[in-house]
């Protein structure tokens, strides 16, 4: 945030419902729908128009229905590393990976609630993160979701915003074909180049190369 900032730019991260200052109010029935409803919330409240809209990881379904809703408000999509859903898809069907989350809060006395991804050993660490400056933060920063999360489809039905931008931000570790991930159509929905980038660091780029993502981020906006 503070690197966008001090490019003159208005930038909101918001919690969304279950996490941060609000993570008081998880519970089974917090959802995909109800993350959408936070940042569409936030965008009516503070009147905002003209927005680059960007979602890291699940945050890639969570921008994709706040643009279905909102799309007039939207002046571009960034996925960072995130999931793309087509329109009906879940967490689940967008990553399947997210499957393993599930499994592991199966067989607990509260199945609905995902622990966070365990660490690993290291150069995976956690999310890519291995400094221990970073880890100690990144530790104390996650927190649990739902499996209504993972499950829910997002919807995905106006042609309106097939009119947005899109780029995507791809974090590839050491090589690109380390790190499966569906392929990014060529062309966007508004008939454009698609715009893609690759950054050979771990998933949680926002915390190991700061600067080259806000780099990259400024170049949508």
């Amino acid at each position: 945030m503070p690197l966008l900032i001090q490019d003159g730019h208005r930038v909101f991260a918001p919690s969304l419902t279950g996490h941060g200052e609000k993570a008081h109010l998880l519970g089974p029935d917090v959802g995909l729908d109800t993350h959408v409803a936070d940042v569409v919330g936030l965008l009516h409240e503070e009147d905002l128009s003209d927005v680059v809209l960007v979602g890291h990881s699940y945050g890639g379904m969570v921008i994709s229905g706040v643009a279905n809703q909102v799309p007039e408000r939207i002046a571009a999509l960034v996925y960072v590393d995130a999931m793309v859903p087509e329109d009906g898809e879940s967490a689940l069907d967008a990553a399947p990976l997210t499957r393993y989350l599930l499994d592991l809060a199966a067989g607990s006395d509260t199945p609905w609630r995902i622990p966070p991804l365990p660490e690993q050993p290291a150069p995976v660490g956690l999310f890519g993160v291995t400094d221990p400056d970073d880890l100690a933060w990144l530790r104390a920063m996650l927190s649990d979701t739902t499996a209504r999360c993972f499950q829910q489809p997002v919807q995905l039905d106006n042609p309106a915003t097939g009119a947005i931008p899109r780029a995507h931000v791809h974090c590839v570790g050491t090589t690109p074909e380390d790190v499966p991930r569906r392929p990014v159509p060529q062309t966007q929905p508004n008939g454009t180049p698609s715009q893609v980038w690759d950054m050979r660091c771990g998933h949680d780029c926002m915390i190991i190369a700061p600067k080259e993502l806000a780099d990259l981020l400024l170049q949508t906006g």
